[in-house]
């Protein structure tokens, strides 16, 4: 049976799990039609390479890929037992690795599963294998999950003023540059967030800072708005004289991409018309 339906990253999110202790999960045999495979035997295949890539990162298998046998219902009354299994974010990430890179579907896929899962969770060759654009979907969301704790952490140095805060870690990584002077430089149009206009690398810098500014103000315990602003400044500053010092491109000197990530993700929901395989 065939279904014919609107071809978006959502329909990854609608066959997600979360078990009793709030863990997320795939289903294998939920996940195989989305990936247009209509025969478990080939599916199988994919299944076991992505096993084999997961034992050579250095990761537990049964951690990831966890044997789930189920019943099902077949005609007069008869059952049969078929083979599942549990699928953590990062199988499946494995498992679209080892697809048919040509179909559409394990484009969206591997964007999907890997700008969602945790840095660490990536070998450092799985992480190359990602395009420019899917280095930089991944990037801008630990960027902004990244954010959200600086933010939580300025607050509670005391920080009012958030505009004024973020300018000064900009200034210092961009050589006195606000958002708004790099917005300009841009040349976006209105309403254009920066670092959706940005490359993985520039963004790689961003995170760096991010993340830096953040531990900072939480484990030098800094209080008041002005050391606040300062040591954001500083930590910019000492990121831009490493990336002199390695002699590498200057943050403000790096190509700003052709399209947002805005405009790539309003491109890739515009997929549709794709077949649904039915799994029996």
């Amino acid at each position: 049976m065939n279904e014919i339906k609107e071809y978006t990253t959502k329909l990854f999110e609608d066959i997600k799990h979360i078990d009793e202790l709030g863990n997320e999960y795939w289903l294998a045999r939920e996940l195989m039609p989305l990936l247009e495979y209509s025969l478990w035997q080939r599916f199988s295949n994919v299944l076991r390479k992505a096993t084999e890539n997961c034992l050579n990162s250095n990761h537990k298998v049964s951690d990831h890929f966890i044997g789930t046998d189920k019943m099902i219902n077949l005609a007069k009354n008869a059952v049969r037992n078929i083979q599942d299994y549990k699928l953590t974010r990062y199988a499946c990430y494995l498992i679209v690795l080892n697809c048919d890179p040509r179909k559409k579907v394990i484009a969206l896929a591997k964007t999907y599963f890997a700008i969602q899962t945790r840095k660490q969770e990536l070998s450092e060759k799985e992480y190359h294998e990602l395009t420019e654009n899917e280095k930089r979907f991944y990037q801008r969301d630990l960027t902004k999950k990244g954010n959200y704790s600086l933010n939580i952490a300025a607050r509670n140095a005391g920080v009012k003023n958030f505009d004024k805060f973020h300018n000064a870690g900009y200034k210092g990584l961009y050589n006195g540059e606000t958002a708004d002077d790099i917005f300009k430089r841009k040349k976006l149009r209105y309403r254009e967030d920066i670092l959706d206009n940005m490359g993985s690398e520039e963004l790689g810098a961003n995170l760096f800072r991010i993340t830096q500014t953040e531990a900072a103000l939480r484990e030098d315990n800094i209080m008041g708005e002005n050391n606040a602003n300062k040591t954001h400044y500083n930590i910019g500053k000492n990121i831009r004289k490493t990336i002199e010092k390695n002699h590498r491109t200057m943050p403000e000197n790096l190509p700003t991409p052709e399209r947002s990530l805005k405009e790539l993700e309003k491109e890739t929901k515009k997929i549709k018309d794709w077949t649904k395989f039915d799994i029996m």
